[in-house]
């Protein structure tokens, strides 16, 4: 289905070049090169989710201690411990807010960089030869003024 459809697309002197059959080395070392691709990008996905799991682990453990360390001080017995539990809180919010907030921000950051760099560039990047033109209005505008001026010679 795709050759008919390459076929339909080419010039005779590019279906020339496309025709050539390719030897059975050349098939093998390409396959092994992909193979080679694939087992590295498994292993970088894989790399990259245990990164995440181990920002979620340190999340889990930073909640832990900021309670150890912070919040299990304004439980001791007495009148002083209940009065203290009111500042020991607000210490432990602030605390929890600010590390929690940046942790989710950098893991969220990670993700979103992990989607776009490791599996986004693996699974539909090819290297194939075209170079990088940025988006310009004026020259989309100067091609437009070009192509009229060709318009109104043949007009």
């Amino acid at each position: 289905q795709y050759d008919s459809i390459r076929d339909g697309l080419l010039d005779d002197d590019e279906m020339s070049e496309v025709s050539e059959e390719e030897g059975f080395g050349e098939i093998m070392i390409n396959q092994g090169i992909h193979t080679i691709e694939y087992v590295l990008g498994s292993i970088s996905h894989t790399a990259s989710y245990l990164r995440l799991w181990a920002l979620s682990l340190a999340h889990n453990q930073l909640s832990e201690v900021l309670w150890s360390l912070v919040m299990s001080n304004g439980f001791t017995s007495g009148y002083v411990g209940a009065f203290m539990l009111y500042p020991i809180f607000a210490g432990w919010a602030a605390l929890t807010l600010s590390v929690m907030v940046l942790m989710e921000g950098l893991s969220a950051f990670l993700h979103t960089l992990r989607l776009h760099w490791v599996e986004f560039q693996s699974k539909f990047y090819e290297g194939a030869g075209f170079q990088f033109v940025p988006f310009q209005f004026k020259a989309i505008l100067k091609d437009a003024a070009a192509d009229d001026k060709e318009v109104l010679k043949l007009v």
